[in-house]
């Protein structure tokens, strides 16, 4: 049965050599629908992002673009600006019929860490052919921060899947209306859409905006940072924002989400013509998010925005993104926010963990 490939045939995959871990994989890195992929111990600060191509080895093409080599082993900073490659413990042997596709972890893209993965012959970032076999590759960009990173952290994830798990619109309606989705109207067009909201209750902060010059976060600190020292807050007494070109905001949708246990999503840029902006680096949303049966009741997407060119008013209700629900291949015998440390399960407007709840 085609679908997204849950937390116990990942573990499969893991017998079978289909997912090689050097060291071991660690059973904390499999997630309810993926697999937590770790730096290696050197990143390459590189002249620019690359695609490897086809017929190319991500080796080959790093001895073209590298500029010089970061030690990682008792930690390193990547500096905000710059390009890197990461060779990953990871590597994958997939079977013809298994087909991958990555994302940044939620904490990374709350962070402007641009965290993309690349293969051996690869044509587009964070996607994995069927059939893949070698190593795999994170390229790193911080946008905002400057962070402190060492082997084994895990900035990305990998999802596996058979077949085309894509939910059409007409599937998408029909599951709508058996289980809610969403917490009112569904905006069904190719996809879910969802929107943003900029009339929380009771108070004028609507999000957050990045400071451009601030000190080096060590991604090993949780709950560590004052939310001050990195941000500035955004508030809005008429239901919009302008958003200044080249910042980073940390924003929540209107609508509190649910994915019902059989299926998974993943959060798309809203590709239609909406503006001078991209939504969300950190798209994957697991079985269970926001779901009763995992302690959920409806949870809120958080939003990262970049502004692009030109200055642009966002408004309150504007669709800015859509989910793609999946279905699974079988219900994960884990789900998001059951038992696990999920940090964002209920969530409204948060920053990433590594900042402490504002005073």
């Amino acid at each position: 049965m085609g679908g997204v490939i849950p937390n116990q045939h990942i573990n499969d995959m893991i017998s079978a050599g289909q997912i090689i871990g050097t060291p071991e994989v660690d059973p904390a890195q499999v997630q309810p629908a993926s697999l937590d992929l770790r730096l290696g111990t050197v990143a390459y600060r590189v002249r620019a992002s690359f695609l490897t191509g086809h017929g190319a080895k991500v080796a080959d093409r790093l001895t073209e673009f590298e500029m010089h080599r970061v030690d990682l082993t008792s930690g390193a900073v990547l500096e905000k600006g710059c390009v890197y490659v990461v060779p990953l413990m990871e590597s994958l042997a997939l079977p013809d019929d298994i087909s991958a596709v990555a994302n940044a972890k939620s904490s990374t893209g709350r962070l402007d860490l641009l965290t993309r993965t690349i293969t051996d012959g690869g044509t587009e970032f964070d996607r994995i052919a069927h059939g893949y076999t070698g190593p795999l590759y994170a390229e790193i960009c911080p946008r905002s921060f400057s962070v402190l990173v060492r082997p084994g952290m895990r900035l990305n994830q990998i999802r596996f899947s058979s077949g085309n798990a894509a939910l059409d619109d007409a599937a998408l309606r029909a599951l709508h209306t058996e289980t809610p989705l969403v917490d009112g109207d569904a905006v069904i067009d190719d996809g879910l859409g969802f929107s943003v909201d900029l009339r929380l209750p009771g108070t004028t902060l609507v999000g957050y905006r990045a400071k451009p010059h601030t000190g080096v976060i060590d991604l090993d600190n949780i709950g560590h940072y004052a939310p001050a020292d990195f941000w500035e807050e955004v508030h809005s007494d008429n239901g919009q924002i302008i958003l200044d070109p080249g910042a980073f905001y940390i924003l929540v949708s209107r609508e509190a989400v649910t994915i019902p246990p059989e299926f998974a999503a993943e959060m798309a840029p809203y590709l239609a013509m909406v503006g001078e902006f991209r939504v969300h680096y950190a798209g994957f949303f697991d079985p269970g998010f926001g779901h009763a049966t995992a302690g959920g009741a409806g949870s809120r997407g958080v939003l990262e925005v970049r502004c692009h060119e030109a200055p642009f008013v966002l408004e309150h209700g504007q669709i800015v993104g859509r989910l793609i629900y999946e279905k699974m291949s079988e219900i994960p015998t884990q789900l998001y926010g059951a038992g696990i440390a999920s940090n964002y399960q209920g969530q409204g407007l948060k920053l990433s963990k590594h900042f402490h709840a504002p005073a």
